[in-house]
């Protein structure tokens, strides 16, 4: 559905992202993560035929993106910060969509005002940052989008209409295959909605993993010996964290679980406990692994 091969991007002589390939299958969520500055907004911009890129392929839809008016009647890009006409209504900004988008339903659009609970009547400019992130959906949602990419599309929402709006998304994947590629600070919310991650560091791709492919590959174990067993053990583990609290041994550790345990319990430890790793710890830890200072990444 969307397909980004070789893709370089700079500007002023600056290599923004460098040789980015990657895809997003069909009625998929897929979560573009990254440290400031990785390039995710000019990437979503690339991919969103707003911007082209200076070598590789961008396609949506099994065709380029870039100046292809069919392919962006399906497609629609909502950045970090969602932009309108000056001086509009919510009405008359649904106007504009209606003559932009072929589309637009009418239907949808009147059944997502119950959703949102916005005054039509009502300047944009007027309403808060988080009503407009409303509106932002409201509108894109009703144009019924094949593809949908979103930049931080969470931010200024309150918890009650975050669940909302993960809840409409969420529908829209499962009953339309709509396709989503979002960016996010946020990885807990990321992590509710989506089955796929890529991450990008420095315009480059770092790892890109089904989510549950992921989790079953990374461990977090806390451990203890009776003995000084532990030097020994870490240098049979593929180890990307450790840290001792005591006499117990925090790991974060690649692998394969049964080979992991089976290490483990050849030096008999007193305590093993294997914890459940969230997708904000793998990000960490993975960052950390690339020279991402992990105290610059916890402030």
């Amino acid at each position: 559905m969307i397909e980004v091969k070789q893709v370089d991007k700079s500007f002023d002589k600056e290599k923004i992202l460098k040789n980015v390939s990657f895809s997003v299958q069909k009625g998929s969520i897929y979560g573009l993560l990254g440290s400031n500055g990785a390039g995710k907004t000019t990437l979503m911009r690339t991919i969103a035929g707003i911007l082209v890129q200076d070598k590789g392929e961008v396609q949506a839809l099994g065709e380029p993106v870039f100046e292809n008016e069919q392919v962006k009647q399906k497609l629609v890009f909502l950045p970090d910060a969602p932009y309108f006409l000056p001086q509009y209504t919510v009405k008359q900004m649904a106007n504009y969509y209606r003559g932009m988008y072929e589309r637009w339903n009418e239907e949808r659009y009147q059944k997502l005002k119950g959703v949102f609970q916005l005054d039509e009547n009502r300047k944009i400019g007027r309403f808060s940052k988080g009503m407009q992130r409303q509106v932002a959906f409201w509108l894109a949602m009703s144009v019924m989008p094949d593809v949908l990419i979103l930049d931080e599309p969470f931010d200024g929402l309150d918890a009650v209409m975050r669940q909302k709006i993960r809840q409409l998304l969420i529908q829209d994947v499962a009953e339309r295959e709509m396709t989503i590629l979002i960016s996010s600070h946020n990885l807990r919310e990321v992590e509710d909605i989506c089955d796929h991650i890529g991450i990008l560091h420095r315009g480059e791709v770092l790892l890109e993993r089904d989510l549950d492919d992921l989790r079953s590959d990374i461990h977090k174990l806390q451990v203890a010996f009776r003995d000084e067993d532990d030097a020994i053990l870490q240098s049979e583990l593929d180890i990307v964290h450790h840290e001792k609290r005591g006499s117990v041994l925090m790991l974060i550790v690649k692998g394969n679980e049964q080979k992991v345990s089976e290490t483990v319990q050849r030096y008999h430890p007193v305590v093993y406990d294997h914890l459940p790793l969230t997708l904000e710890e793998i990000f960490i830890y993975e960052m950390g692994g690339a020279g991402y200072a992990i105290e610059n990444i916890l402030v």
